[in-house]
């Protein structure tokens, strides 16, 4: 719904991605991906930087194209702000990763599909030959919650090369105090009415027909756990790093997500390395998150300010959930870096 009618309005295209990354993945999910791109009015996207939409978790890039009520979809917000001055021009891609476990962290996992390869070698190199946008020192990834999560491990791990700016938004960071002090526990007593059975859950869940907020919880566990420490000989490659009675956690299991989190991957200097050299690297986090993620934030900023990595943190105050009205912030300053 947008907000301003007198601005110019871009046009979104639909392209779609036969991968190769993803074909044959545990999950039985389709390798063909659909990607809508933004285009701002009066560009054919030639040598406009690039931006990369990752979405939450229960969210695939389409979802920021649709309309919207009481507020604005992605393309709509851009509009107003390339419209209005506040941000240069850029090329905005939606890609669709969504999975039948409600999404993904936008690393490659052996159960949930290669989808860091699939974004920086499938979708990356597509997008840019269709529309003469991005290349290297014009490419820039943002993202919220999920989203964050896998715009600031893209920018640790190809910043730089692939990358040169990123922003996260309520990212994933602290992994003790976002999943040991809280969901792993909430998974198994909710998995108490599926016989704890992990397949008989999902099952249940896929069949429907409605889905409450506590299944949506559990299974957004169960995706992590796909992904951070897939096990291909387990039912969609699920296994959690806790013992299923006593909720003790497994040190090796949980050591495959420890390295996964950013606040972990920043003790490496070969990751602190490629943040700084980057044109920019924001992140923000609510300061009442309900997944506690602003204490890792925090961390976070403090390790990346001793370890001289220059960067931008803000915090504001509201919690994890409707906060797309942040990328008012990030939206602009991502684009001035890469223009």
């Amino acid at each position: 719904m947008r907000r301003d009618f007198n601005v110019p309005e871009g046009k979104v295209h639909t392209l779609w991605i036969d991968s190769g990354s993803l074909a044959g993945n545990l999950l039985g999910d389709p390798a063909r991906r659909r990607v809508d791109v933004y285009v701002p009015a009066g560009h054919d996207g030639r040598d406009l930087p690039l931006l990369v939409d990752l979405v939450g978790y229960t969210a695939g890039g389409p979802a920021h194209t649709n309309w919207k009520n009481y507020g604005e979809n992605v393309p709509e917000r851009l509009d107003r702000l390339i419209g209005t001055g506040e941000m240069p021009p850029v090329v905005v891609a939606f890609p669709d990763c969504f999975t039948r476990l409600g999404g993904n962290q936008y690393i490659d996992s052996s159960a949930t599909g290669r989808w860091e390869s699939f974004l920086i070698h499938e979708m990356l190199p597509f997008v840019e030959r269709h529309f003469a946008c991005g290349g290297d020192g014009g490419r820039g990834v943002f993202g919220k919650s999920s989203g964050g999560y896998g715009s600031l491990v893209h920018a640790l791990r190809h910043g730089g090369s692939v990358w040169s700016a990123a922003a996260s938004h309520s990212g994933d960071v602290g992994f003790e105090y976002l999943y040991h002090l809280g969901e792993f526990a909430a998974a198994l007593r909710h998995l108490v009415d599926h016989e704890m059975s992990i397949e008989k859950f999902v099952r249940k869940f896929e069949a429907g027909p409605k889905a409450k907020d506590v299944d949506w919880h559990t299974m957004m566990v169960l995706a992590q756990a796909a992904t951070f420490d897939p096990d291909p000989s387990q039912f969609y490659g699920i296994r959690l790093p806790v013992d299923m009675t006593t909720c003790e956690l497994i040190a090796d299991r949980w050591a495959n997500w420890l390295q996964w989190d950013p606040l972990r991957m920043a003790d490496q200097q070969q990751y602190l390395e490629n943040l700084r050299r980057m044109k920019l690297l924001y992140v923000d986090c609510g300061d009442i998150d309900q997944y506690n993620m602003v204490y890792g934030s925090r961390l976070l900023h403090t390790k990346l300010g001793a370890a001289g990595v220059p960067h931008t943190y803000e915090e504001f105050h509201d919690n994890h959930s409707s906060v797309d009205y942040r990328m008012d912030t990030s939206l602009p300053l991502l684009a001035k870096a890469l223009s």
